[in-house]
């Protein structure tokens, strides 16, 4: 009741838009994670808020107050539902209720094979296209400062790209080793190696941010941008976001580690909380609030920080609680050397992978720097909105990994081939929607992000030559997904190194026809094309091996 009659008040009073963001938002998530210390006194609070949106009204029309009010509520209605959820999942006593509200997990060992693998993707995929709406919500707020304010922003997010390598040499090893012992049944051992994973890679995390701190300005000075306001800008953004590498870190490893139990929705529930703290925070540091100065593209970075910072605490809050797998789990415990040793083995090559991608990328990205700031921005901006395809086949991906992974643990070679078979005829289906939406809508989905005139038709160019790709980069994230849940991470991590690498003479070749700019891109999608088939033949091939042991099962496996 409190609430409903401070929305009402807060659109009588005529209240600006921007105070209701800034004030609303942050109050209705910390009431319900503290409900039971603040409902004392939580009225007064109320009022209080209520009688200084009154000091601060504004002339507003009667559509813009509507707006106001059916945002207020939504946004108001989502914050209350997943606060409850982690309300209820910390503060819950009992174990089995605990497990029952907030951690419902899927069994990947039994049941339909398809419906397992959905009910474990969708939050996965849920998760990962928010992780992505963090660049999308920078990238159309930063949009409306300009082209140069997007070349600047997706400069400094390739050096972030890759701290992403040095998560991945923890999180996977810690993932696939994880996941396999919880299916063979032994979850002390499952939480050994989860222990482990979560310190290497807050160290990893540690030592990324801080080199980042210190050569900040001769990394960004590495891409030769042309503007000296636009290199200040990537510094500034680049400083910033630093500071919250240590949280990026964490989250991913937490949403690792608890996907591998068969609970994916946590993680989904969490990142949607950070998500939309970044929506609220974005265009107030941003464009500015009162006291608030616009800091631009550093208040886009200031964004991203806090909001990865509140999942962080959130996901600590959950597994102090947690009783399947984190029970097992001493954060400030002492580092097992043997699991160190093994996380890195089958990690490492999953982390080479990822480290050179983002640096191929970058030689990439000096490349079409030549080409002007517009040509830079056209490939940070395509590639945000190509993401929606990869993101989705990386989600899948962690997915089949998981469900390979306690499978292969537990010895049951059939189901995992059955359940790759499940993944690719989806992701099948899934690519050729995006091939089909970036060829033909590649324009439309560009200008809602920038509009200028020379810019839009490299922008349409871009996403038509990727789409052609999009269907064998979605093979590609389900191979190598399979690949590592049976522990096998060396056949897909040299396939992406070597057709990755290969962009780069291409790109060079190419670009210098009548091609152009068009070259380049054109070395993209043809590499993703030749990694696509080359993994799908290769794990085919791996897989009827493995099935050697139950060759009734092979029927139920042919692609």
């Amino acid at each position: 009741m409190a609430y409903s009659a401070l929305v009402r008040m807060m659109i009588k009073s005529k209240s600006s838009i921007r105070g209701i963001i800034l004030l609303y938002f942050p109050f209705t998530f910390i009431f319900y994670i503290f409900k039971n210390r603040l409902c004392c006194f939580a009225q007064p609070v109320l009022s209080q808020i209520a009688v200084s949106f009154k000091k601060h009204t504004e002339n507003r029309s009667f559509f813009t107050k509507s707006i106001v009010c059916i945002g207020i509520y939504f946004c108001h209605m989502l914050l209350v539902t997943v606060s409850k959820m982690c309300y209820t999942g910390v503060q819950t006593k009992s174990s089995a209720e605990r497990i029952r509200i907030m951690a419902k997990r899927v069994d990947l060992l039994q049941g339909n094979i398809m419906t397992t693998l959905v009910q474990l993707a969708l939050p996965i995929m849920g998760t990962a296209l928010i992780q992505m709406a963090y660049n999308l919500v920078d990238m159309v707020w930063i949009g409306k400062l300009g082209s140069g304010a997007v070349a600047a922003v997706g400069t400094a997010g390739l050096l972030m790209w890759l701290s992403n390598g040095f998560t991945v040499l923890s999180r996977m090893g810690g993932q696939v080793h994880t996941a396999q012992k919880l299916g063979a049944g032994d979850p002390e051992e499952a939480g050994k190696y989860a222990q482990n994973a979560i310190q290497m890679g807050a160290l990893l995390s540690i030592g990324y941010s801080a080199v980042m701190l210190i050569a900040c300005r001769p990394l960004i000075g590495f891409f030769r941008l042309n503007d000296p306001a636009v290199v200040e800008s990537a510094v500034q953004y680049l400083s910033i976001v630093s500071l919250g590498i240590l949280a990026s870190f964490l989250n991913q490893m937490f949403t690792a580690l608890i996907t591998t139990t068969g609970n994916s929705r946590t993680p989904f529930y969490f990142m949607t909380i950070g998500l939309v703290f970044n929506i609220v925070l974005d265009p107030v540091l941003i464009f500015g609030l009162g006291p608030i100065p616009s800091m631009k593209a550093a208040g886009a970075a200031w964004a991203t920080t806090i909001a990865q910072w509140l999942v962080s605490i959130l996901f600590l809050l959950y597994i102090r609680r947690d009783d399947h797998l984190f029970c097992y789990v001493r954060l400030f415990g002492k580092m097992d050397k043997e699991c160190c040793v093994s996380i890195v083995k089958l990690g490492l090559p999953s982390a080479l992978q990822n480290c050179i991608f983002p640096l191929i990328s970058m030689v990439i990205a000096r490349q079409v720097a030549s080409f002007g700031d517009a040509a830079v921005a056209v490939q940070k901006v395509g590639s945000q909105i190509e993401s929606v395809s990869w993101m989705i086949s990386d989600g899948f991906s962690v997915a089949i990994n998981s469900f390979v992974a306690q499978n292969y643990g537990a010895h049951n070679f059939s189901r995992a081939g059955r359940g790759y078979r499940a993944a690719m005829i989806s992701m099948t289906v899934w690519g050729i929607f995006c091939s089909l939406l970036l060829i033909l809508c590649g324009g439309w989905l560009f200008q809602l992000f920038i509009t200028e005139p020379d810019v839009v038709p490299m922008g349409i160019s871009y996403l038509t030559i990727l789409g052609f790709s999009q269907i064998f980069m979605c093979w590609e994230g389900v191979n190598t997904g399979a690949y590592c849940g049976f522990g096998k991470t060396l056949p897909p991590s040299i396939v992406g190194i070597v057709f990755t690498a290969a962009r780069i003479p291409a790109a060079l070749i190419l670009s210098s026809t009548s091609l152009g700019l068009d070259g380049i891109w054109w070395s993209l999608s043809i590499s993703s094309v030749c990694k696509g088939t080359l993994l799908t033949l290769l794990f085919w091939r791996f897989l009827r091996h493995k099935l050697k042991e139950a060759p009734e099962s092979l029927s139920q496996v042919t692609i």
